[in-house]
């Protein structure tokens, strides 16, 4: 199982992938978490500190690594062909939460031809885990998926795209379902986050309507949510949040749907 999470900063991408992520380990799976947003923070909705947090060190700022993986014997000159599966083991990070997690760091550009040594190692980790890898994988990304090439993104079972009411986020909703598309993404959804009254899913609705976006959840404005970020925590294991409900029912369509 393979889900990609993307959608504009502040919509809230982040608590939905971390909240699938939860759901799929308290099913039995083997999940790993990938953080591969310019600003990562996924760390935090899983549990960890924020001083531990501040330890991780990004696989693209990783330059012993990048390193070991790509230098050859003659300057200016590095290798293209490289294993990276004892990245995961090496550099996996263990949560609160029973999710192993892993922070990417800036990926942009990755799939567009760039040859430096960072993103090539980028490009390999990330298509061993979304192709080679047999567990439950979600990928927390950028507002957009041109850092996928196009063979790993058609291994993404679906692709989320996260979107508030607000016109910006559900202009980036439909952007990215158009990149999507043609880097071979089939199974594209919305998920409306932050949803606070009917004059807002309506407008939601409205907007998927009118430009081909399927909506696979909504997802209710939670106070409670607010307020746990504020004071630095999780609200992945708050039994009262309705936010939280709606996310984990969402993990349950999506099981039942690629188990079909």
């Amino acid at each position: 199982m393979k889900i990609a999470v993307s959608g504009k900063g502040g919509v809230g991408k982040t608590l939905v992938a971390a909240g699938l992520a939860c759901s799929f380990v308290q099913k039995g799976l083997k999940t790993l978490a990938i953080d591969a947003d310019s600003s990562p923070n996924l760390a935090l909705t899983l549990g960890i500190t924020p001083e531990n947090a501040r330890k991780i060190l990004p696989i693209s700022e990783n330059k012993e690594l990048i390193e070991s993986k790509t230098t050859t014997d003659y300057p200016g000159i590095y290798r293209l062909s490289f294993t990276v599966n004892d990245i995961v083991r090496k550099y996996s990070v263990s949560t609160p939460l029973g999710v192993d997690m892993i922070v990417m760091g800036t990926v942009k550009s990755v799939g567009s031809g760039c040859t430096c040594p960072a993103s090539a190692v980028l490009r390999a980790l990330l298509r061993h885990l979304v192709v080679e890898r047999d567990e439950a994988i979600v990928l927390d990304m950028e507002a957009g998926v041109e850092h996928m090439g196009r063979g790993t993104a058609r291994n993404v079972d679906k692709l989320l795209i996260v979107a508030d009411a607000n016109m910006k986020a559900l202009e980036i909703a439909k952007h990215i379902q158009e990149l999507a598309r043609n880097a071979g993404m089939k199974e594209v959804f919305l998920v409306g986050n932050k949803v606070g009254d009917d004059i807002q899913e309506e407008a939601i609705k409205n907007f998927a309507e009118k430009n081909g976006l399927r909506i696979l959840a909504l997802v209710p404005f939670d106070q409670k949510v607010a307020e746990f970020e504020m004071r630095g925590e999780t609200p992945i294991n708050n039994r009262r949040s309705t936010a939280m409900h709606a996310i984990q029912k969402l993990s349950e369509e999506l099981t039942l749907t690629l188990n079909q």
